[in-house]
This record gives C-alpha cells, structure tokens and sequence, in this order.
C-alpha cells in the first residue's frame, strides 16, 4: 500500500482521558497519530488495554476525544453533533465482538438489517426487504434468515447478519473491533475470509482491531501496534518479520507463532472429530 495520496481518515494527536470518580485518572490514548488510505485495511493490534477499542469509540464518536483531532475526507469530525454526525455515521460503520449484543432479541433478523436503509430514506420498504434478502445471501447466508429472531442464528451467523448490516449502508469506512475473536477458530476463517472478499469487491478502507498479530496479518496492509495508549509502530504487513523494530512488536510477532501452531493443532483436531463423526 503506498502513500501517494491523501488519507480518507487521519488522527492527528488524539488523546483520551477517563475521570473515574475518587480514582486516578486513566489516559486510554496518549498523543496518537495514524492515517487510513482510500481501500486500505489498518490493522491495530495490541495486548488488552492498550487502548485499541478506546480508539475505535473515538472514531466513531462514540466517545469524545479529551484532545486532539481526526479528520475525515480533510473535515474535522471530533466534535459533530446532530444531524452531522448522523450522516457521519453512515459513512463509518462499525462492527463489535460481541454481535448478540447488537441485536434486539425481539426484532427479527431482516427488520435489523433492513432498518438503516429506512431510517436513512436510501429505499422504500419493499425495496429494503428486497436488498436485505440480497445482504444476507452476499455475507453467506440464506434469504430465509430474514424471518428467523437472534437466538435462532449461531455466533457466526450473527455476526454475518452484524456486517451484512454494515455493508447495507456502502460506508466507506468499517471498522472491526475484536470482530471475530469471539468465535470458534473454523467460524474466525470463515468470516476473515468474508471481509476480505468484501474489500476486494467493494474497495471499503477498513480499522481491523485485534490482540491476534497472526490474524490482523492475515487481513491488513499496515499494522499499527499499540502499546499503554501510544502507537508505538507501523509496520507494512507483508513486511513484518524483517520491518518490525520496537521490542513490544517483537513480543507480539513471538506470542503470534506459538498461537499459529496451536490453531493448526485445533483445526487438524477439528477436521479429525468430523471425519470420524461422518463414518
């Protein structure tokens, strides 16, 4: 990925302070500057606490940054309010860990992914049950999902349902918070392989945010390592092993092996359990 033109986003000195009453203040984000390009992926990744989702908030202005600015398009977005941030919003979509926390368990899965598209007036009702349908068939899923309810679906499948919402908007940004840590390592491929596919057809820029080194390399052009709310480097993805210099990356880069070998161990054991389980 070069650099020869100009960020679709850009943080430039965000920092972010939490006041918890009768402690001491906690700085989630010290001094950060970072820039995403027209379709880029920016992998983040960084141990618990680093500040990765406290970054992602702020982004999307679901926190306020305690200093500092983030540009989107060359327009300042720290400090939107009302109907600006609404259609901010829009253009920057954001998809957590855990995806039975989005849903309203009484809402069913077509009405959840249809709904932006009405509350943003991009189709008329017939028109959106008919683009949910298409949604839920592009991420892996059946047409006839739209009529089942959240618990029906497995944590794949939500979180399926979850992007499926996302992509609905066309966003030009998405922004994946621990998106597939939360599940089993078959079901993470899966769906790494969805977000990849969907980049490749669609060209959205993406935020992957994961403590998995191994799997933010899978998916991202540049990696940005976080460490006690600093960046503390950025690294060209293809490029890791021989580009990487900060002695916390390096850290990463050895956990990230050992996790590597025991995933394979977990798939080869999978793929054993079913192989006997179909005789």
């Amino acid at each position: 990925m070069t650099n020869d033109r100009s960020p679709i986003l850009k943080l430039s000195n965000v920092c972010k302070t939490y006041e918890l009453k009768g402690q001491q203040a906690v700085q989630a984000l010290q001094s950060v500057d970072l820039a995403l390009y027209p379709g880029e992926c920016l992998g983040i990744v960084g141990q618990s606490g680093s500040g990765k989702s406290s970054l992602a908030k702020c982004v999307t202005q679901l926190e306020q940054v305690t200093s500092g600015e983030i540009w989107y398009h060359g327009q300042e977005i720290t400090r939107l309010k009302g109907e600006r941030l609404r259609q901010m919003r829009k253009q920057i979509q954001m998809v957590f860990q855990e995806p039975a926390a989005i849903f309203n368990p009484r809402m069913k899965v077509g009405m959840f992914i249809g709904e932006p598209l009405l509350n943003y007036k991009m189709m008329k009702r017939q028109a959106a049950a008919q683009e949910t349908r298409r949604l839920l068939e592009r991420v892996g899923l059946s047409a006839m999902d739209a009529d089942k309810y959240p618990h029906e679906l497995s944590g794949g499948q939500q979180q399926r349902a979850v992007i499926a919402r996302s992509i609905g908007l066309r966003p030009e940004i998405i922004l994946f918070d621990e998106a597939t840590s939360a599940l089993d390592v078959s079901i993470q491929q899966q769906v790494l392989d969805l977000l990849m596919e969907l980049r490749r057809e669609t060209g959205v820029s993406s935020i992957f945010i994961s403590h998995d080194l191994a799997v933010v390399q899978q998916v991202s052009d540049r990696i940005a390592v976080m460490h006690q709310g600093r960046v503390v480097e950025v690294v060209d993805s293809a490029k890791l092993t021989s580009s990487a210099n900060h002695p916390y990356t390096r850290s990463l880069m050895s956990s990230a092996l050992s996790l590597r070998e025991l995933k394979g161990e977990m798939q080869k054991r999978e793929r054993i359990e079913v192989l006997a389980g179909s005789r």
